[in-house]
């Protein structure tokens, strides 16, 4: 059985002035520059100065991401090509993915109550269960066993 949930998502742009981006010599593969050319790329958001609503702000401090410090700075490290600027965007790119996820808010799930028919029909499957199980016990003789 599926359930179908309404999800409303709202975008929450993540500012470029709000970020602060350090250069850094990226690890793994490059050839001769990858120790002379700074190509990985460490994004810093503050959660607290950010002009994000502060339902977003308390949504992503309670995540439980590594990428997000006790005090609320979240730290990326992009490192995946040798361009600088590509490493810039993929930086921001996680860190617009990561507040689109906690943007995401579910539709207010309502209990019902069952109806009739789906109350007897549960009743019934019991009491059919219930007979299934009784015929299974141990089969006594009419004379004395």
């Amino acid at each position: 059985m599926t359930f179908l949930v309404d999800i409303m998502v709202t975008r929450f742009p993540v500012l470029e002035d709000e970020m602060v981006f350090s250069a850094i010599r990226a690890q793994g593969a490059g050839g001769q520059n990858v120790n002379k050319v700074s190509s990985a790329i460490h994004l810093r958001y503050s959660i607290p100065n950010a002009t994000l609503p502060d339902e977003i702000k308390a949504r992503l401090m309670a995540l439980g991401d590594q990428r997000i410090t006790e005090e609320g700075v979240v730290v990326i490290k992009a490192q995946g090509s040798r361009s600088q600027e590509q490493n810039k965007r993929a930086a921001i790119e996680r860190l617009q993915a990561l507040v689109d996820s906690v943007s995401v808010t579910r539709k207010v799930r309502r209990a019902t109550q069952p109806t009739l028919g789906s109350k007897h029909r549960r009743l019934e499957g019991k009491s059919v269960r219930g007979q299934v199980k009784q015929l299974r016990g141990r089969v006594r003789s009419g004379e004395g066993a």
